[in-house]
């Protein structure tokens, strides 16, 4: 007999009782066989656990857990932190004091230099309760291109502000520009190649001592591109140009014409009711522009010959805007061409005080020509006199240092008579066409023309005519 006590299943016979197991009934067959029962001295676990064990396991859970997810967490920042950032170019920013981290980290993100305020944030409190290091320092920093926000972090953190500028003026050309940098002492490397015109944002760029010149040129092309883009989407609706390359263009004629803030609007109107009217801007600008390119000015006043002569720049024989910007124009004189003054002025004419008289008709425009003839001889005259009586004082203070001996010195009369005299040949110097004048002398006919050539006093020559001295 086994344990199992399944002998009596199988039947004697000739062969022993392993002959074959005896059959089963249908019903037998489908009821599954039993599991042997349990020996009576087994013990059966405790239905339940003890309330602290049970505890205790699922803290230690718990714990393991929240570990293995903050140094996950902390490998994440840490490849976050030390990526590169989406900077496309070095650029300046500012920390005001007693601005936050959580604002300063906002103002991060929106202008480009980190991708991702919070874990900008996680390393603003590591600095300050792990490593305790205080807190960001207020100051302007220069953060380079594609800067990783460990960089940017360091240096709020340590206060590293830069220490250097650069100013560089409204109506530039990209190559005096370029021409400004490379003579600059404290910035370094070369520069590929001379920006197109009008791409350049002028203004005072802040640099760290890792910053190059084409640095600096990139960071002016990306300030204009944002400035003209921004600025582009609040313009008049009624202006000409219809493209922001034409907006540039303009401005730049507008910053070349003026130099004073209370008139770039008044000017651009000029133009602009000009281009309405189908008349040539005549600025005398775009002639040197086209005569010289944009490495400088001219040496002298604009000759007729060179009034006369053909260039894609010169506004005297094309219509309309010239082929490019003819400087790099200031955020004024742009606002000024995107949203100008309402006018009909058609001229404008240099008032002798740095500033212009404005005319909407050719009879009005003329009588301001004629009033700053007057005016100009009277500061030509002044400033001959002047020049003559500093000559005299030079000579006199001379001929004292010598021992007071006059050998070879004028009579006091002659001397006193020398500014007079030396004021007839400024009369005789006179430019025969003023600055800011738009008109052809023939249009006026048999009137007598504020234009003409003085006469000649005594045998001196009239001078070649002159345009625009004062540009």
């Amino acid at each position: 007999m086994t344990a199992n006590n399944s002998a009596d299943r199988f039947a004697p016979g000739p062969a022993g009782p392993h002959a074959g197991p005896l059959p089963r009934s249908p019903a037998e067959a489908l009821e599954p066989m039993r599991a042997p029962e349990l020996p009576p001295d087994w013990d059966e676990p405790e239905p339940n656990q003890h309330p602290f064990l049970k505890m205790l396991d699922g803290l230690v859970t718990f714990v393991f857990l929240l570990a293995c997810l903050g140094v996950g967490i902390f490998y994440w920042a840490k490849i976050q932190l030390d990526q590169p950032g989406p900077l496309a170019t070095s650029t300046v920013f500012a920390v005001p004091k007693g601005e936050g981290g959580s604002s300063v980290a906002d103002r991060l993100e929106q202008e480009g230099i980190i991708a991702n305020r919070r874990v900008f944030m996680t390393g603003i409190l590591y600095f300050k309760y792990i490593k305790g290091q205080g807190s960001l320092k207020a100051g302007e920093y220069e953060f380079r291109k594609n800067a990783t926000m460990r960089e940017v972090l360091d240096t709020l953190v340590e206060g590293k502000s830069i220490e250097h500028k650069v100013t560089l003026a409204e109506g530039l050309t990209s190559y005096q520009i370029v021409q400004r940098l490379m003579g600059h002492r404290e910035l370094r490397g070369e520069i590929k190649e001379v920006p197109p015109e009008g791409s350049l944002l002028p203004d005072t760029y802040k640099f760290g001592t890792n910053d190059t010149r084409q640095d600096i040129l990139e960071r002016m092309r990306a300030a204009q591109a944002k400035f003209l883009a921004k600025v582009w989407e609040t313009r008049d609706p009624d202006i000409v140009v219809t493209t922001p390359e034409e907006a540039l263009i303009l401005a730049s004629i507008v910053e070349k014409e003026t130099g004073r803030a209370d008139e770039r609007q008044r000017i651009s109107s000029v133009f602009q009711n000009r281009i309405r009217k189908k008349m040539r801007l005549q600025s005398d600008p775009t002639i040197i522009y086209g005569l010289v390119g944009g490495k400088g000015a001219l040496d002298h006043p604009i000759q007729q010959e060179e009034l006369d002569r053909e260039t894609a720049y010169n506004t005297y024989k094309i219509n309309g805007l010239p082929p490019t910007p003819i400087a790099n124009p200031g955020r004024a004189a742009i606002e000024a061409v995107l949203r100008p003054a309402k006018t009909k002025d058609l001229y404008f004419v240099a008032d002798g005080s740095g500033g212009h008289i404005f005319a909407p008709t050719l009879d009005e425009h003329n009588k301001n020509v004629v009033a700053w003839r007057k005016i100009e001889r009277e500061i030509r005259a002044r400033e001959a006199a002047e020049a003559a009586a500093k000559a005299a004082a030079e000579e006199a203070a001379g001929t004292a240092a010598d021992g007071g001996a006059l050998t070879g010195a004028a009579p006091a009369g002659e001397a006193a008579a020398s500014p007079a005299q030396a004021a007839a040949p400024a009369t005789a110097a006179e430019p025969t066409i003023a600055p800011g004048v738009f008109v052809d002398p023939e249009s006026l006919g048999t009137t007598v023309s504020p234009f003409a050539e003085p006469e000649a006093t005594g045998s001196e020559p009239v001078p070649s005519p002159q345009r625009n001295p004062n540009r």
